[in-house]
């Protein structure tokens, strides 16, 4: 389970590049219920937040680029991170960069095309809240290769993977962090992309007390449905959407655990 403790190497901070931040801020506005705060002097970038915490941020799309949701994982050292990514076939897209006194960060692309980034933590270690309704509770990867999407992040970040298979059939692997009880540390997830056009990308899952009345906020907003609310085995309801500028974002109620 995703928690804001933030272990080395766990998703700690999520962000959307947008073509129009203020629309897109309205956006999630309505479906969500967050707010934007902008950042004073960081170029339009600020966070969204939840009842005053912060859940992820916005900043302006960079030229040529997709809009699309940034995954950060912790890392203890961002320089040997980049240094051991681009070693088992990563690209690096901006070299490890001080932001402030918050702390250090650098965006790469894995050997599959996904990107992400990493954060090393100065005055900010993450998010303010996750795993709660309308924040962020699962990062997913979705990749042409598992095998390789799977040796490169355990290599990067010594995470432990488990094969799950929620239905007959299906290929699905669950990732852990490298420290405490492996089910309890587990936060994301590796699958096959679900379209042959489908770019290998990571996607956000945010916590849903209602998928369906998101989904309804969310086209009612602009957004488009990539797959509609549904009922999955061993899981619970999930559904994805894009918001209009297409970038996919999901929902999940996860079935209750058993104690």
């Amino acid at each position: 389970m995703l928690t804001t403790d933030f272990p080395i190497g766990s998703p700690c901070w999520i962000d959307l590049g947008s073509p129009n931040i203020p629309a897109t801020a309205e956006f999630y506005g309505r479906v969500f219920g967050w707010t934007f705060q902008e950042v004073p002097e960081a170029g339009g970038y600020g966070f969204l937040q939840l009842n005053g915490r912060t859940v992820g941020a916005i900043g302006n799309l960079d030229q040529g680029a997709r809009s699309a949701w940034t995954t950060y994982f912790l890392t203890a050292d961002a320089d040997a991170t980049v240094k051991a990514a681009e070693q088992a076939g990563a690209t690096v897209r901006v070299p490890p960069t001080d932001v402030m006194q918050e702390g250090r960060f650098a965006a790469l692309t894995d050997p599959q095309g996904a990107e992400f980034a990493i954060w090393q933590a100065g005055d900010s270690r993450g998010l303010d809240v996750v795993s709660e309704d309308n924040a962020l509770c699962w990062s997913e990867l979705h990749t042409r290769d598992q095998d390789g999407g799977s040796t490169f992040y355990k290599s990067l970040f010594g995470w432990r993977v488990e094969n799950f298979e929620p239905s007959p059939g299906m290929s699905y692997r669950v990732v852990s962090t490298a420290e405490g009880d492996q089910r309890q540390a587990g936060f994301g997830g590796i699958a096959p992309v679900m379209r042959e056009d489908q770019p290998s990308a990571w996607t956000p899952y945010f916590a849903a007390n209602d998928v369906d009345a998101l989904v309804a906020k969310a086209t009612a907003a602009g957004g488009s449905v990539m797959m509609p609310a549904a009922d999955m085995d061993n899981v619970g309801r999930i559904a994805w959407l894009a918001d209009p500028n297409g970038a996919p974002f999901a929902l999940i109620k996860g079935e209750p655990q058993e104690s």
